[in-house]
Parts: C-alpha cells; sequence; structure tokens
C-alpha cells in the first residue's frame, strides 16, 4: 500500500507570479502517481495540522510564534527566496502534519510506503530561521517524532541542494544519520565532505557534494561505496527520504544530470536500508521542472512499493567519482 498525505485544494501558499516554488508542483507530484499506475494501491489520508508541541520537537517556539504572527499580519519576503503570506502558516502546519500521519498510518499497517505531497518544502529550515523556500523543516519533525519515540532515523536527502537546517537540527543527534548527496558548490553552500557531526554523532553527518554534469552512476556508486556501509553500521529502524528532483537534468534551478531512472534506482537502494515493510516515507522537498516531477515521482514510489517503473534510462559518464573515492578513503580511516 501506498500511503498519501497531500491536500492540495487547501493549499494556500502563494509564492507569486513566476516563483518557482509554485501549487503546480504538488499536482505534477500526484499525477506521477497515476502515470505509474500506483492508483490502486493508494491509501488517501486525510490531512492534519501538526501541533505547536510536535513542531516544537525541531523549532524554537519564539520562531514559530513569529513565524506564525508575520503571516497573520499579512506575510512578505523572508528572505530573497522566501516568501510567505497569510495561508502559508497553516499550509506549513498540514506538510508537517501530513508527515506525521503518515509515519502513523505506517506504524499501524506494518506494510507499505509513504508519500508526502504538500508544500512548501521544509530542509532549508532551521530551529529558528526560514529559508531557501522553506518555513518548517518537514522532514525534520517527522524525524524527531520518531526519534522520542525511541527509533534511530536514516534521513536521506537526494534533493540537489544541501540540506542545511536538517543537518544543523541533528547535528549532535546520535539517533539521526543524516546523509545528502547534493551539487557543490551550489546555495546554500554548506555540506563539505568534512562536515560530519558534532562530538556525540561524528560520523553520523555524510555529506556527498557533486560537481556539476553527475550523472546517476557517480550518485549510485556512493550509495553502494559510501551509504551502505554507514547505514550499515548505524541500523536504522526507520528512512525518511527528503525527495527533491531538482538533481534532475530538466531541473532550471541546478546543473546535475540525474534521469527518473536513476531515481528509481536510488529508491531501491533506500528501500534495502530499511529493517523492513512500512518503514519507508519520501517527503517531496524541491525540483522545479513539472515533466520531470511527474516522472520522478512515479518512478521513485514504484522502487518503494517493489515495482519496476523507469520511464527514463539510468545515466552514467558525468563526473564525481574522484568525490566518492576520496570520500571513501576518509571514511574507511
Amino acid at each position: 500500500m501506498l500511503y498519501l498525505s497531500s491536500s492540495p485544494h487547501l493549499d494556500d501558499h502563494h509564492t507569486g507570479q513566476g516563483h518557482p516554488e509554485r501549487p503546480a508542483r504538488v499536482l505534477a507530484a500526484l499525477k506521477g502517481i497515476e502515470e505509474a499506475g500506483l492508483g490502486g494501491e493508494l491509501v488517501q489520508l486525510p490531512p492534519r495540522e501538526a501541533s505547536r508541541e510536535e513542531l516544537e520537537l525541531v523549532h524554537a517556539p519564539h520562531y514559530l510564534r513569529s513565524l506564525e504572527d508575520f503571516c497573520h499580519a499579512g506575510g512578505g519576503h523572508l528572505d530573497a527566496d522566501t516568501f510567505a503570506g497569510p495561508g502559508s502558516w497553516p499550509t506549513a502546519l498540514r506538510a508537517a502534519g501530513g508527515a506525521l500521519a503518515v509515519v502513523g498510518a505506517l506504524e499501524s499497517s506494518g506494510e507499505g510506503a509513504g508519500f508526502v505531497a504538500h508544500r512548501p518544502p521544509g530542509h532549508h529550515a532551521t530551529a529558528d530561521q526560514a529559508m531557501g523556500f522553506c518555513l518548517v523543516n518537514t522532514v525534520a519533525v517527522a524525524a524527531a517524532h520518531l526519534v522520542a519515540k525511541g527509533e534511530r532515523v536514516l534521513v536521506l536527502d537526494w534533493d540537489v541542494h544541501h540540506g542545511n537546517g536538517t543537518q544543523a537540527i541533528f547535528w549532535d543527534d546520535p539517533s539521526v544519520l543524516y546523509v545528502s548527496v547534493h551539487q557543490w558548490p551550489l546555495y546554500p553552500g554548506t555540506g563539505a565532505l568534512g562536515a560530519t557531526g558534532g562530538p556525540r554523532a561524528e560520523g553520523l553527518t555524510l555529506n556527498i557534494p557533486l560537481p556539476p554534469g553527475a550523472t546517476g552512476d557517480v550518485v549510485l556508486a556512493a550509495f553502494e561505496e559510501v551509504v551502505a556501509p554507514a547505514v550499515g553500521r548505524f541500523g536504522p529502524t526507520w528512512v525518511l527520504i527528503s525527495s527533491g528532483f531538482d538533481a534532475h537534468r530538466a531541473d532550471p534551478l541546478a546543473d546535475l544530470a540525474l534521469s527518473a531512472g536513476d531515481y528509481a534506482r536510488l529508491a531501491a537502494f533506500a528501500l534495502g536500508f530499511a529493517p523492513g515493510p512500512g518503514r519507508v516515507v519520501a517527503v517531496l522537498e524541491g525540483g522545479y521542472d513539472l515533466d520531470a516531477i511527474t516522472r520522478s515521482t512515479g518512478a521513485v514510489l514504484s522502487a518503494l512499493l517493489g515495482r519496476q517503473y523507469c520511464p527514463e534510462a539510468p545515466t552514467s559518464g558525468g563526473p564525481g567519482l574522484e568525490v566518492v573515492r576520496r570520500l571513501k578513503q576518509a571514511r574507511s580511516r
């Protein structure tokens, strides 16, 4: 079964004409489910908002109060890229609440996979700052909820931009392994090879910064040679995926060269990282080419359900293998 949280009819987060982070992104993701033929396995969960207590597992109370007040006062630009309006606060609450609802459904069923298709994305939001289109860190809220229950969580972030917010939130948390594959250099400028975690969680941040033009075979090599051993040592009980699709070669905001076929292979790896069924949730992050979102969503969710669906061939031949080799050597010392 595919447990889905999505409520585009309630999406009141308006970013303005021409902004790449737009409501059509969620509709494109839902179209991917349909095109992959997954409708028969779909369980649509009712929308719910995360509570203040649930958000405060991740975010500072003063930040949440100020963001809510800012939105209720009419909103505006939080930075050059990040906008919030009157409807942005409840929309962000539904994104975080949707992730928690999917986790709860999987806990109850013990089977299938989950998908959270909401806006805005979240992985740039820190404990006390909105940035990079992000207001509330949806993946971090779900991960913190699981950690509070004694779980060990792998957060696997393949958005093309480094998830600085997620990294910072779990920097010194021994219950979370944060893995990011991202383009370097690129916004927000974090995610260097040498950033590996705090004193209580040394080695539990794993950054894989890849050069422009890197293809799917490079990311797959990183998963095989670097990520898999780290996951094996950590032993997660849950896998949460920050599933941005802006590493796709068609994306207008970045320069990696993946395809939907590559995402299918990465998702199959992610499924293998889970200890059993019902323990993997994909959360929509970035991705700004609508067709790429559609194809990649269908490929990822099919793989998480153990199905073969490859609307585009995997890619190969790009740069970046030297980064993987260097990281493998560093991690083996």
